[in-house]
């Protein structure tokens, strides 16, 4: 599997990361077929796949459940073999998401996303936006809260999951590290803005390459190509599937 630097941090993230939303949530998603979270062996028998993939890139969140402290249990005595990228400002309680994204919240959230990850530093942190990208930014004091831990060496890269090319492009006007953007072979409308990111040595995790589950791998293969891109994150709990993703994605 091809490793690509991480804009300009020192972290080499595989050409396709592993998205792992399924295990440990079931409700209230976008994916076309209902599925069973899997319990700790067939999470075992993804993770071990992913690993002789050479799939370094795992991608949670708070909002994913039960996903954190899964992780950290399931990779117990193998952390540094990864790439842990997660989220602050979206919870999922109760069947519905809630948003916070005050610097007391994002200093209280990856102190609890480093105690579930059985880690003491995270990879990657990204705001985990509501839509509304560019009143985060101005007026939240998100960012801000994510670079002075990360300047406390608790977080390498920091960022956003945006939802707007506006808040994408302010966020790097701000110093982020790293976006976390749109891209499909049906959906192009972030494509511009994620080749101007790669100009700007800013890393590019891309999101809904499968357009959750409703597109065909070879969308996987034409973003793959895209300029910019550093990773693209694809949540399966299939290990076959990921099997396929990655080839796909390695010219296969």
């Amino acid at each position: 599997m091809e490793l690509r630097q991480l804009g300009q941090t020192d972290i080499r993230v595989s050409l396709l990361g592993l998205g792992t939303v399924k295990l440990g949530r079931s409700e209230h998603l976008k994916y076309p077929h209902a599925f069973e979270i899997p319990d700790d062996t067939d999470a075992r028998r993804l993770l071990d796949r992913a690993r002789d993939l050479g799939i370094n890139l795992i991608d949670t969140a708070p909002a994913y459940g039960i996903s954190e402290a899964r992780l950290g249990e399931l990779l117990t005595g193998s952390r540094r073999n990864w790439v842990l990228c997660t989220k602050v400002g979206e919870e999922f309680d109760s069947g519905r998401s809630r948003y916070d994204f005050s610097p007391e919240h994002v200093q209280d959230s990856v102190k609890r996303s480093l105690s579930r990850l059985r880690t003491d530093y995270l990879d990657v942190v990204l705001i985990h936006s509501d839509g509304h990208d560019v009143a985060i930014l101005q007026q939240e004091g998100t960012l801000q809260a994510l670079q002075h831990l990360q300047a406390k060496g608790c977080i390498r890269a920091v960022g956003i999951s945006h939802k707007t090319p506006a808040g994408a492009r302010l966020a790097m006007s701000m110093g982020c590290d790293v976006i976390m953007a749109t891209l499909s072979i049906e959906e192009t409308t972030e494509a511009a803005l994620i080749a101007e990111a790669g100009a700007q040595k800013c890393g590019v995790l891309v999101k809904k390459a499968l357009a959750s589950g409703h597109s065909s791998t070879r969308s996987l293969k034409y973003v793959a190509a895209q300029p910019g891109v550093s990773s693209i994150v694809v949540g399966t709990i299939n290990p076959e599937h990921l099997r396929e993703n990655a080839r796909v994605v390695s010219g296969g």
